[in-house]
């Protein structure tokens, strides 16, 4: 398969096992680019009129169809950083698993980072530092499906924002929540836990909460840049051998 035009069929493909079910990072990464160029369709004649017994049957130029078709050019993927409104600071590494916790004020707003739809929404902050169950850690949080096939997923949410559910579509730089500390950064400073991963089925925290480090592709978005991270979510799944590989790490 050509790595340049083929590298979101997998996760695609992915995606639509997730929706009928129920629901390591490489360097180079090129921006998002156009998808294929218009095709245009071969022009047609209509013939109208009977047939002339031994003779050839021509065209009459007035009834005569030869109008091209041209289909509509797809729209690129374009990406926006997620924190509008208020500066955040971000470091290169996480602890455990690849994520980026973006410091930030309480209440700035976090935003799709691309256009696509929403995946799973948690509205009411369960985590209890008796348990620390991993699958309650990200307190309030949002995730989505971008049209590059990448799952976003915003965590420690002051609040999700209303009218934003599991199947909504969204527009890149769209407000999904407000930042805060919910979950296990109840402990912590303010911020938004901000993490890349290909689609699953919904409940598969250790996947959603980040298999590739986000700062590269961060420090595009908030430079204006449209560096893309398809290509090393596809390494990363490549790598797993299964979309919903075992829990290794901090669970």
């Amino acid at each position: 398969m050509n790595r340049r035009t083929g590298l979101v069929a997998p996760l695609t493909l992915a995606l639509a096992a997730v929706l009928v079910a129920g629901g390591c990072s490489r360097t180079g990464d090129p921006p998002a680019g156009d998808a294929a160029g218009p095709s245009v369709a071969p022009a047609t004649a209509a013939t109208t009129g009977p047939a002339t017994t031994g003779a050839p049957t021509t065209a009459d130029p007035a009834t005569t169809a030869a109008t091209p078709t041209t289909a509509a050019k797809p729209d690129p993927v374009r990406y926006r950083f997620p924190v509008a409104g208020c500066q955040a600071r971000y470091a290169n590494a996480h602890h455990d698993y690849p994520a980026a916790d973006m410091f930030t004020r309480r209440n700035c707003t976090f935003v799709a980072p691309v256009a696509g739809r929403v995946d799973e929404v948690t509205r009411t902050d369960r985590w209890d530092p008796a348990t620390n169950r991993g699958a309650d850690r990200g307190g309030r949080s949002v995730s989505l499906v971008g049209m590059d096939g990448v799952r976003y997923y915003g965590s420690h949410l002051e609040a999700v924002l209303p009218g934003v559910a599991p199947g909504l579509r969204v527009r890149a730089g769209q407000p999904l929540g407000r930042i805060g500390n919910s979950g296990s950064a109840r402990v912590t400073d303010v911020h938004l836990h901000f993490a890349i991963s290909w689609p699953t089925r919904p409940g598969i925290w250790w996947i959603r909460r980040g298999v590739v480090p986000p700062a590269r592709y961060l420090d595009s978005w908030r430079a204006g840049g449209n560096r893309s991270p398809a290509r090393a979510v596809q390494a990363a799944l490549e790598a797993a051998g299964s979309t919903v590989p075992p829990c290794r790490s901090y669970c």
